[in-house]
Parts: C-alpha cells; structure tokens; sequence
C-alpha cells in the first residue's frame, strides 16, 4: 500500500498539473503559463513605514526648505499632532555602488549590494493607514478582510517543490505578531493548506517535532500508516469537503516534517564566515540575522515562500526618529543585505526573489512635538520606496521618483497592485489567469483592478 502511494505522488510530480475550473487541494508542483525567473520568494516585510526621505529617496529641496511650510496638501492621520513645517532630512546620502544610487549613511550593508537591487521609489498606495495598506500589499484589495495573501496565491499555483516542507512560512518576530496580525499570511476563502506556516521566534520553532521515545521507529510508523488508511477510508465516505482535505494533508505533512525541518533549522554546520555575513556575531543583529539565514536555507530546500515580519510596526517613527529610524536600520540592514549577499554567492540569487518595504512611506513634514530631537513624521501612501532583488530583476536600478519634496510619487508610479502582477510574472504566471472558484465568480489576486507588469525593472 505504501510502495503504491509513493508511486502515485512521484507519477503526479513528474507530470505537473495545470490550473482547471475546479480548485485542488494539494501542493504539488504544476505548471507555469510560460518559462519562470523565480523560483521561491522572501519577502522582508517593514511593518510601520519606512521613511524613505531618510533612507532611500534624497530630496535637496527638502533640506534646502526645511522649517518653512510647505505649500501643498497633505492628508494627516493625526490631525491633533500635524504641522506643514518641512523637516529636512539628517542624515547623509551618498552614491553607492557601480550603478551610483544614492542611498543614506543609514544603510551601510544595503549600499554593499546595492548593484543587485532595484530600488522603487515610486510606490503609491493611495492609503494612508496601516492596515489598509498592508492588506492592499498582500491581499489585493485595500482594507479588505478574508481575501487570501500573495504568499497563498503563489502555494496554490505552483504547489511546493518539497513534499516534506510547507509551501508558504512565516518567520515570526519574538516580540510578537505584527499589525494586523495573522491577517498578514491568511488563506482566506483557499483552503487553510494554502496558509501561512509560523516558525516560533525561539527554540523550539516547532513544537512537538519529534515522538516520545516509546512511540519513535517501527511503532510511529505503523500508527501513521494505520493513520493514513483510515483518513483515506473517511474522505470516501464524505466527499468534496475541502476543510477536510486540507486537515488530513496537514498532518501528512507533518509527519514527514519530523526529519526535514530538523535538517533545514539546523545551522550548526554553516561556516563562521556565514553567520558574520547575517551579523548572528552581535546581539543588536543576531536574532533578524538569525531569521534571514533560515529563510535561505529553507527556500533551498524548496519552501516556495518565506516571510519575515517584525513585532508590532517598528517603522512607524511619528516620534524621536533621529533616534528610533536608527535603531531598526541597525537591527535590519545587515541582515537583510546579507541574505542578498549569501544568494548570490551560493547561485542561488537568480532563482530566488527577494523583496524588502513597509506599507506606506512618511511624510516630509514634522509631525510637531516641541523639541526638534522629538521630530517624527506621520503616515504617507502618495509616494515611498520598497527593493527587489534576484529572480530576475534588474539590478543596480532606481526606478520611479516621487516630487522634489518626497511627498507623491510622480514618475513610473507602481501600485500593489503592479507589484503582485509583477511578482507572479516571474514566476511565470499570468496574474489574470489565476483564479480560485469562490462565491460563484473567478476570485483572482489583484481582483479586477488595474494591474500592470512593470517590465522596465526585469532583467
């Protein structure tokens, strides 16, 4: 009986199925609408709003202008704390790199592999909160609920290239969920096999991963046989129902979990040299660079997607962002520009597509505390930036502009939109023609709305 199931999943591997009318629910491998780039995709996700004035998007007008009022419209979200009075930014930007992109003093690390990234200066959201626009980035649609994520849209099309691994995983900050909490990896209306996998922030990542001692071996196997049979008995009896399927193929899979995801969150054998390129030397980068490094070595054992997120939203400087914008560009950069560096040198940056951004961006007016060192600024979806790297993405690109002032993104404006369109083209996906059956119509990820293949920053 077992040799017999084997043989049906290695025919079915060998022959990838391609989307039809009724949806399936399984993860294995099926075929892409034409040759793909990217293979797998980790995405660093910035809760809170990266200011992109300070890091990414030099503005000399602002600086030069900084104290005055500025002359345009602004939308505030805290209306009680807002001011028009220009806030120049401190810190100092500088071309880097062979392609020359000026990015801030701030960004040290991201600098070093800045020929291998496409920075998108033109992001616009239209939003200004935070949950709309996080749900708008991964979801589809802004503010929407019960809509599945990018992460889901991508298990469900292509499947996973490993049968002992989930498709789609979530590296979970120990501080806690971040805002908006699970609705960040959800299924939706997919089945829940197509949602996102936390790994605990500490050890154990996975409870319960190994057996008693009593039940390990020849007696586990057996149980999971028997186990096996009798889920394969009750899915005859009660037909055509998903929720079913979905749980009886999550316990396979963690079944044979036991072996690979102790294999892929061993890093014991990676070389000194590695775990200083994610910074996991020093305590202020140790636990995110910890992260990055799992993240590569489960995309290399064929986890399709893999994000990172932070606790609560560490970007959202409203306050003190001479001091806080500090402090989480260095608990992140390395990190982040390491995981770059470590694709890359293993072969592996080609086939794997990495992206780095928040939901919004900031305003470049103060958000008006009193003291200058209490400066912050509030929230901005017209114009901010996010980077893409490897999976065939042009590096050493800036793409896009926001105006003089860094306040609406007027050049090559790029949409969530866009950006999932864009995604799924380089997994060789047309992101029309994925769709889910759901509430008598064809639910698709950008749900109707424009969506555009930004083809200038692919390789």
């Amino acid at each position: 009986m077992a040799l017999r199931l084997l043989l049906a999943e290695e025919t079915a591997r060998a022959e990838p199925p391609v989307l039809k009318d009724k949806p399936h629910r399984d993860l294995l491998p099926r075929a892409t609408h034409f040759a793909p780039k990217a293979k797998a995709m980790i995405s660093l996700f910035q809760h809170g709003g990266p200011s992109h004035m300070d890091l990414t998007d030099p503005k000399p007008e602002l600086t030069k202008f900084s104290g005055t009022d500025y002359q345009g419209e602004v939308g505030f979200s805290f209306v009680n704390q807002a001011s028009k009075k220009l806030l120049g930014s401190p810190f100092a930007f500088a071309p880097r790199g062979q392609c020359g992109i000026e990015l801030s003093d701030l960004l040290p690390h991201t600098s070093g592999v800045v020929d291998d990234i496409c920075l998108i200066r033109s992001m616009h959201t239209g939003n200004n909160g935070h949950e709309v626009s996080i749900r708008y980035f991964h979801a589809g649609i802004p503010g929407v609920l019960g809509r599945p994520t990018l992460g889901a849209w991508l298990t469900y099309a292509l499947g996973s290239e490993s049968q002992d691994l989930p498709a789609y995983m979530v590296l979970s900050d120990p501080g806690g969920h971040p805002v908006d909490g699970v609705t960040n990896w959800s299924n939706g209306f997919m089945p829940s096999l197509f949602q996102g996998t936390v790994l605990r922030p500490k050890e154990p990542r996975i409870f319960n991963l190994q057996p008693p001692a009593h039940l390990a071996g020849q007696m586990q196997q057996q149980n999971l046989q028997l186990l096996q049979e009798l889920n394969r008995q009750h899915t005859y009896l009660h037909p055509n129902e998903p929720e079913l399927l979905a749980r009886i193929a999550t316990y396979e899979l963690a079944a044979k979990m036991q072996l690979a995801a102790t294999d892929a969150l061993d890093i014991s054998k990676e070389t000194e040299a590695t775990l200083k390129l994610y910074g996991i030397d020093d305590p202020e980068t140790r636990e995110y660079g910890m992260r990055c490094l799992l993240a590569r070595r489960l995309v290399e054992r064929g986890v399709r997607f893999v994000q990172l997120f932070h606790s609560g939203q560490p970007w959202d400087n409203h306050d003190s962002i001479a001091k806080n914008l500090p402090a989480i560009c260095r608990k992140t950069d390395k990190p982040a520009a390491g995981l770059v560096a470590d694709l890359k040198q293993r072969g592996l940056l080609d086939s794997t597509l990495v992206h780095w951004g928040g939901e919004i961006g900031r305003l470049p007016v103060t958000q008006e505390h009193g003291s200058p060192d209490r400066a912050g600024r509030d929230h901005n979806g017209q114009g901010f930036s996010i980077w893409m790297a490897g999976g065939g993405i042009r590096g050493g690109l800036a793409y896009g502009k926001t105006d003089e002032f860094g306040h609406k993104a007027v050049e090559n404006v790029v949409t969530p939109n866009d950006f999932q369109a864009t995604v799924m083209h380089l997994f060789g996906l047309e992101h029309e023609r994925v769709y889910y059956p759901y509430n008598n119509s064809k639910q698709i990820l950008t749900s109707g709305r424009p969506a555009r293949v930004v083809k200038e920053i692919l390789a």
